[in-house]
């Protein structure tokens, strides 16, 4: 638990306006808004960081969004500008495509995608729809990766999906930090509380894990998890998952190698 969030939430601000300084004096941040909690805090910190003008939410319903209304509410309390771009139909032509291909049908022995496959393509197609986004900017744009350190130790995200971004102000939270930084900013209530879900597999993130986040951080906090299976559960994605946390390993040449 966080000593002091507002002095963390001041920190983190800072950060964000140092990494501008270095990375994109007058880029903008762009970032894509679930009206989550982790979409709506690292937006406000955004929003004070840089002012409401420099941050510019990205709303990416799949056809119809039943909650489009958080995102909505997010955008019009921060007063930040925002479009809405609709993936259904890149989503669904991406998948037709996939699946009536008789050569990968072939490969993969299968008709139809696997259901991992299917879960994941829409985070891929929104990380490449926010840096379309970015590069149309005037002055450009920089990604906000949202994701937090609860959800990167078990790998819950999409690896260039919502893994993916440029700068990265909420990974060294864990959930229940993010919730303490997110009351200190004022946000409603109903976007920082909100129940998680990744939106896609129609499941709440804790019945998706199938262990709570406050295990989970109480886990990686002290390494004391009452539950052996979930225990197990935990270190098991930890494990399968830190190839999401790592730069992708390269072959290093030698000098001795070149002529």
């Amino acid at each position: 638990m966080l000593k002091n969030p507002e002095k963390t939430k001041e920190k983190i601000v800072q950060w964000i306006r140092d990494y501008f300084a270095a990375n994109g004096p007058s880029c903008s941040a762009v970032i894509g808004i679930s009206g989550g909690k982790d979409s709506s805090v690292a937006a406000a910190l955004c929003a004070e960081a840089l002012g409401k003008d420099r941050v510019v939410g990205v709303l990416m319903p799949r056809g119809v969004q039943p909650d489009i209304s958080d995102s909505q509410l997010l955008v019009d309390t921060l007063g930040i500008p925002y479009v809405e771009i609709n993936i259904g139909a890149a989503a669904d032509a991406l998948e037709k495509t996939l699946e009536e291909n008789a050569k990968l049908q072939q490969i993969c022995g299968r008709e139809e995608m696997a259901r991992e496959a299917k879960i994941n393509l829409p985070p891929r197609i929104r990380m490449a729809t926010l840096y379309a986004v970015a590069q149309n900017l005037p002055n450009g744009g920089r990604v906000v990766n949202t994701c937090n350190a609860s959800e990167d130790y078990v790998g819950y995200s999409t690896k260039y999906g919502d893994a993916a971004g440029d700068f990265s102000p909420l990974s060294e939270l864990l959930v229940h930090e993010v919730l303490q930084v997110g009351d200190t900013l004022g946000l409603p209530e109903q976007l920082v509380r909100k129940t998680p879900s990744d939106g896609l597999s129609g499941m709440s993130d804790e019945d998706k894990l199938g262990f709570t986040y406050s295990m989970l951080d109480h886990y990686v906090l002290t390494g004391d998890c009452p539950d052996p299976d979930k225990k197990a559960r935990i270190d098991r994605l930890h494990v399968l998952n830190l190839h999401k946390l790592r730069l992708m390993p390269k072959f290093e040449l030698e000098e001795a190698d070149r002529s």
